[in-house]
């Protein structure tokens, strides 16, 4: 028997859903692959949810897609391996947390939290940010800063105000947190060496520098009435009285909640 090639093409975004509204392959003229999937051996599989190891429901990524297909098994992600562990109290007892919390109340300085605000599942999830602040509160911490990067692409361009609201209020339920910068991820989770941006980000989490405002519910409202939606955000500092909520200090603790790394590592 002879021996021939095979090739692996992974076609990254290409799906296939039997709904026509706002779907690009099913409206587009695709003869390749129509008879590649006619002539030759062909089958269905699932890219998202349970099926790639995520929860139930939700989207997959290029990331998932690729580990689950080199791996030829189910790989439980970041975000499902997380999520469960705030759900059954190990989160809680995580040491590297603990020691974060910990250095805030031996020094009384701020903990900073910080990541994309969203939930999209590709790079992180709001829940995880609740279950930190949760923590927080457990652990007696009082003085707790949230800089919320904003999505808009792997959610609604305009869905962050959304997220913002539901934030203030998760923290008011809790009883600790504070909201003290917005940056577009456009910004703080640039991965391709722009570091103007990254600059500009930087400078809001560290000087307290850029757009001011004393809400960040208004600030996201004023930023789309300038048609700026989510993603390119300016880096914005809420402020109290005329100065920064807060912005990192020596001593402080600086958690940053995405689980993807890849947009993680310029701002870091």
């Amino acid at each position: 028997m002879s021996k021939k090639p095979v090739v692996l093409m992974v076609l990254d975004g290409y799906g296939l859903n039997e709904r026509a509204d706002g779907n690009a392959i099913a409206m587009a003229n695709t003869p390749v692959m129509d008879k590649l999937m006619k002539e030759c051996p062909f089958a269905k599989g699932n890219a998202s949810g349970l099926d790639v190891g995520l929860p139930d429901g939700q989207m997959g990524n290029s990331e998932v897609g690729h580990m689950n297909i080199g791996a030829g098994r189910i790989i439980y992600q970041d975000l499902t391996r997380i999520t469960k562990d705030i759900n059954d109290g190990t989160f809680y007892k995580n040491e590297v947390l603990l020691e974060a919390f910990e250095n805030c109340k031996k020094n009384d300085s701020d903990l900073h939290l910080w990541g994309l605000l969203s939930d999209g599942g590709v790079h992180s999830h709001i829940t995880h940010l609740y279950g930190l602040l949760e923590m927080a509160k457990r652990e007696g911490v009082s003085k707790v800063y949230v800089h919320a990067f904003l999505d808009g692409r792997d959610t609604p361009p305009a869905s962050g105000k959304s997220y913002v609201e539901a934030l203030e209020a998760k923290m008011a339920e809790i009883g600790v947190g504070k909201i003290a910068s917005l940056s577009g991820r456009y910004y703080a989770m640039d991965r391709d060496n722009n570091w103007d941006r990254v600059q500009k980000a930087y400078d809001s989490l560290v000087s307290g520098e850029g757009v001011q405002a004393e809400s960040a519910v208004q600030a996201m409202a004023d930023s789309y009435a300038n048609d700026v939606t989510d993603e390119f955000v300016l880096p914005t500092v809420i402020t109290e009285n005329g100065k920064p909520l807060s912005v990192v200090k020596p001593n402080d603790s600086v958690i940053f909640f995405n689980f993807r790394p890849d947009r993680a590592r310029e701002i870091t």
